[in-house]
């Protein structure tokens, strides 16, 4: 170290020396400078940067070598071979430039090192080719250790130099030390290599006309030198500029970028891997950027889209399209996924070198489900508006159609396709127009007063509703809502079966379901009509009430499909036989009414004559011919009545005097009716109180053993002490009771009276009380006879109700179901006035009687009828076989006793053996029998 400082200080010329060092450093700066800009380049840019870095690098080196070794004192004259220094020049500028590249075109430490070593035997070829260029009278002699030492020197500063030089991202600092490591390198080798030099004199001849001067050398070097640094110095400080105007830009690039929340925004090298990663990205994926730069970009995609390749495909559309963007799922780091937006970018350097890929990603979720659901709406709105049972259209302000479902189409009969969007009000119409009118000169005057009434509809009802009747028979309701810009909205809706549905419901109204006749309310309406023509004219108008006599035996015995069909035939008949001012109505049921405006009795006489005609000519139903008959009831305006109530109560009362006659069909009304009526109704009005009025009393009827005697029960029978009336016999009050539904609390009076009654006598005595059949179809008897039966303590076997057959045959099955839970609690069942009713022997069959009460009609005649009394006799024996006891009534003499006797009838009841008595007659006896 000592001999090169000596070397330096002692055998140079320190002026040049220092003129060498700044043209060194000089050169260097430059080079490092030039290398820097080569390093973040491509293509052409790079291979032009780089040959300015070496030539920088290689004539500095050079020039600092000369001048150096014209600072050097040799002790002798020294001169230089041109051709030598100029290949020194050219080996610099090459070796020094392919170093540069080395360390430019390859990545990685070993890279620089290489370079370096290169760069240093650059650095040292120059020098000692340049001390072979020396010419000076004696011989150069080298010390090897230092010429050893000089070319460590060059390539450990060489490397160490491109190291710092080639930093990912320089700062000033690292340009500054890659310069001065590399002027040490050239300045250590310089001074090393002079070192190593020693020189012995001697003769050598010199050729002048080769030589370069010394004098002429440093000033031209120098010139040149600095001439050549000042350019590379400029273009250095323009890279400089650019470089710090890039840096700057890139910093507010990537500030903006990293700024960023919404996108995710980042690079990929060509290879796909992640280059980079902004603020937006690590809150769209949860990945910091440490985590994931150097990872390839597949890890945001699923594992079944990875297998299938879809990253990499869209790096080639990419490469191919120069844009790539899709939407899809992507993954974050939790696992969880989002719906993203994605576009990537092929990004390519001047020259059109792939460099990587920029890859701008945005979480759009939200904006996929409203989308999604925007779609399902748009979706179940088009499925509504297909599946609509209305037709609608849309028309702009300009009339043109911007949106039409298929029902309007159907409605209005346009073929599929025919009526489409931007076809004008105008053109719609003419298209209906003649699909219907094949005849094209009646066309146009039809479409445009069509198209005229669409207009004037359109702009006057708005919100309204209008109905055209179709040629082809169909009724559309059409409705228009205008909007605010002009446009409306059409809806048309065929009514055609809603207005047959209105019509029916209308008819069903005012008529009867099932004739068609008008009904009660049509009737009045009609027949208050013709009150008011008659009065005006002063003519007579008939009241009619009809009544078919036969209709429930047809019902029961045919069935009620043969009895409806009678019905609408008696009905089809009456309405054939129909002239003016004539009128027939069903009220329901098997009752009829007929009205008819008259001036001569004669034409009131014939009406009602084709009436009767029509209802007693026979009908044939199943093979069975069936002449059904009717009661007929006749009241005129204005002798009997003014007003029209009145004038069919009278016709009313009427038809039920002829309903009762057994000679006549036809009764007119007389007053005398009325009065009746009235009576009846204030019998009605008393019954209902007869209860609360105590107005009511029990009778008793003993019934006993025919053989023995004795005293088997009694039948409890009703008995009413009118205040005024005095004493009503059942047979009077007891219809009217049923007809009023009177019955109903009366009937329970009695059921509980005669049980409480019963309760307290001492024996095991039954009581017999009878139901009407009111009580039967109207009330739950069977859950009052428990309650009765519970309340009063009487044991259910000490209790028998009776019923007529009349009882159950209006609904059969509810009535024997009912008698059947009554007959359960332990209470037996008697049927009463056998043998007068037609189905007698199927009323034992479908129930299981616990007695027979034998109708007292039998016993008035059984002394003097021998049929009357092989009835008895059947009757008994029918009786014995179904091991029923018989109860025969109406016993009034011994001789019908006896006969009983004779015939084995089992029980008995009459004035013979006792007269209905109130209780009070029969407690004695009683009482006397429990004390035995």
């Amino acid at each position: 170290m000592f001999r090169i400082l000596t070397c330096i200080a002692v055998e140079h010329d320190l002026r040049l020396v220092l003129l060498a060092a700044l043209i060194c450093f000089l050169s260097s700066y430059v080079a490092v400078t030039l290398a820097q800009r080569a390093a973040i380049s491509e293509g052409m840019a790079r291979a032009l940067w780089l040959g300015a870095a070496g030539t920088s690098s290689g004539f500095g080196i050079w020039a600092t070598h000369f001048i150096a070794m014209v600072a050097y004192d040799a002790g002798v004259v020294v001169g230089y071979d041109m051709k030598l220094t100029l290949v020194s020049l050219a080996v610099a500028i090459v070796v020094t430039s392919i170093g540069l590249a080395i360390a430019t075109y390859r990545s990685g430490r070993g890279a620089l090192v290489a370079g370096g070593i290169v760069l240093g035997a650059g650095i040292s070829s120059m020098h000692y080719i340049g001390m072979s260029a020396v010419e000076l009278p004696g011989a150069i002699r080298w010390a090897p250790g230092y010429v050893a030492l000089s070319l460590v020197f060059a390539g450990v500063f060489g490397a160490l130099s491109l190291i710092a030089c080639m930093r990912p991202q320089p700062r000033a600092r690292d340009r500054a030390l890659a310069t001065a490591l590399m002027a040490v390198g050239v300045v250590s080798l310089h001074f090393t290599g002079m070192t190593a030099v020693t020189i012995e004199p001697g003769l050598m001849p010199v050729n002048d006309d080769t030589l370069i001067s010394t004098g002429l050398m440093v000033p031209l070097i120098a010139v040149v030198a600095f001439s050549l640094l000042f350019t590379g110095l400029t273009a250095a400080i323009f890279a400089r500029q650019a470089e710090l105007a890039a840096s700057e830009s890139t910093r507010q690039f990537a500030m903006l970028v990293q700024g960023v929340k919404d996108y995710a925004i980042y690079m990929l090298d060509p290879q796909g891997r992640v280059a980079n990663w902004n603020e937006g990205a690590e809150r769209a994926k949860g990945y910091k950027a440490h985590e994931i730069v150097g990872v390839h970009f597949s890890r945001f995609y699923s594992a079944p889209d990875r297998a299938a390749g879809l990253p990499e495909r869209a790096l080639e559309a990419a490469r191919q399209e120069g844009k790539f963007e899709s939407e899809g799922w992507r993954y974050r780091k939790d696992g969880s996924r989002f719906w993203a937006n994605v576009v990537l970018n092929a990004i390519h350097d001047a020259s059109g070198v792939l460099i990587g890929y920029a890859k701008i990603t945005k979480d759009v979720t939200v904006e996929k489900l409203n989308a999604d659901r925007l779609a399902e709406v748009t979706k179940n709105l088009d499925l509504a508006l297909e599946n609509m049972s209305q037709g609608l259209c849309l028309f702009d302000k300009d009339e043109r159609l911007l949106l039409a479902n298929k029902r309007y189409s159907e409605i209005f009969g346009f073929s599929e396709g025919s009526v489409r969007p931007g076809m004008t009000l105008r053109e719609i119409v003419d298209r209906g127009v003649a699909d219907i009118y094949a005849d094209p000169e009646v066309r146009p005057a039809i479409a445009r007063d069509a198209y005229i009434r669409r207009r004037a509809a359109i702009q006057g009802d708005n919100g309204g509703a209008t109905v055209d009747k179709l040629p082809n028979g169909v009724s559309v309701q059409l409705r228009y809502r205008m909007l605010p810009d002009g446009a409306w909205v059409a809806t048309y809706e065929d009514i055609s079966e809603r207005l047959r549905s209105e019509e029916q419901i209308s008819f069903l109204a005012r008529h009867d379901g099932l004739t068609g006749l008008p009904n009660r309310a049509n009737f009045n309406g009609r027949l208050e009509a013709e009150l008011d023509n008659a009065r005006r004219s002063g003519s007579k108008v008939a009241a009619i009430g009809i009544d078919l006599d036969k209709f429930k035996e047809i019902n029961d015995t045919r069935g009620h499909a043969a009895g409806d069909e009678v019905l609408v035939t008696l009905s089809r008949r009456m309405q054939a036989c129909l002239q003016a001012d004539e009128t027939v109505a069903r009220f329901g049921g098997d009752e009829f009414a007929a009205a008819k405006r008259f001036e001569d009795m004669s034409d009131l006489t014939d009406f009602i004559q084709r009436i009767e005609a029509c209802l007693n000519e026979e009908i044939r139903i199943d093979g069975y011919d069936i002449k059904p008959g009717a009661s007929i009831g006749v009241a005129i305006y204005p002798q009997d009545a003014d007003e029209i109530e009145a004038l069919l109560n009278n016709a009313d009362l009427a038809m039920y005097r002829a309903k009762d006659a057994l000679t006549e069909t036809v009764c007119f009304y007389e007053v005398s009716m009325d009065e009746a009526a009235r009576s009846r109704r204030l019998i009605a009005n008393d019954l209902w109180q007869a209860v609360d009025r105590k107005e009511l009393q029990l009778h008793y009827q003993v019934q006993k053993a025919v053989h023995s005697g004795e005293t088997i029960g009694y039948e409890v029978l009703l008995r009413w002490h009118h205040p005024s009336r005095g004493t009503i016999p059942p047979s009077e009050f007891i219809p009217i009771a049923e007809e009023c539904g009177a019955i109903l609390p009366i009937g329970e009076w009695v059921l509980r009276e005669a049980c409480r009654e019963a309760a307290t006598w001492g024996n095991e005595q039954k009581i017999a009380v009878n139901l009407s059949p009111v009580q039967l179809a109207n009330a739950d008897v069977a859950d009052l006879v428990h309650r009765v039966l519970l309340e009063t303590g009487l044991s259910p076997r000490r209790l028998e109700l009776e019923i007529t057959e009349s009882t159950i045959i209006g609904d059969k099955e509810r009535a024997l179901a009912t008698l059947r839970r009554i007959k359960a609690f332990g209470v037996t069942i008697a049927i009463d006035d056998f043998g007068t009713g037609y189905s007698s022997l199927e009323t034992l069959r479908a129930f299981p009687f616990d007695k027979i009460k034998l109708d007292r009609s039998f016993m008035s005649e059984v002394e003097a009828s021998p049929e009357a009394k092989a009835i008895i006799r059947a009757i008994l024996a029918l009786g014995h076989t179904l091991r029923v006891p018989v109860l025969a009534e109406g016993v009034e003499t011994r001789s019908q006793l006896d006969i009983l006797l004779d015939e084995g009838c089992d029980e008995a009841q009459g004035y013979f053996l006792g007269r209905p008595v109130p209780v009070g007659h029969i407690r004695p006896a009683m009482e006397k029998t429990a004390a035995a």
